[in-house]
């Protein structure tokens, strides 16, 4: 499961809205890459559909697709918005990584 607190349910909803996506039947695509200064690095799109091997939660209205390989390095990761004076913007809480870089955009196990 992914959580998603509320400064980031209001963020994604707003950014949902403004590039054309329904927060109500579209969804936040959470995954993780090769790459970054950590090894492995996080994904946020928008989507409007769910593949064959996805995983589907739904967390504080929020609608999330993770895929299978994904979902591995994410399980009970909470997503936030940090939009301060640091402007991080999305940050994620992820309790399965081990190490992080300085920006946070990326991790390893």
């Amino acid at each position: 499961m992914i959580s998603v607190s509320e400064t980031a349910k209001k963020k994604v909803m707003s950014l949902m809205e403004e590039e054309g996506f329904n927060a109500q039947a579209d969804f936040v695509r959470v995954g993780v890459k090769s790459g970054g200064c950590s090894g492995l690095s996080y994904e946020l799109t928008f989507d409007n559909s769910a593949g064959e091997t996805d995983k589907v939660f739904e967390d504080n209205e929020v609608r999330i697709l993770v895929d299978k390989k994904s979902f591995l390095y994410l399980v009970g990761t909470v997503l936030e918005y940090s939009g301060g004076l640091n402007g991080k913007g999305f940050v994620f809480n992820n309790p399965n990584a081990q190490r992080t870089c300085g920006c946070g955009e990326s991790f390893s196990l």
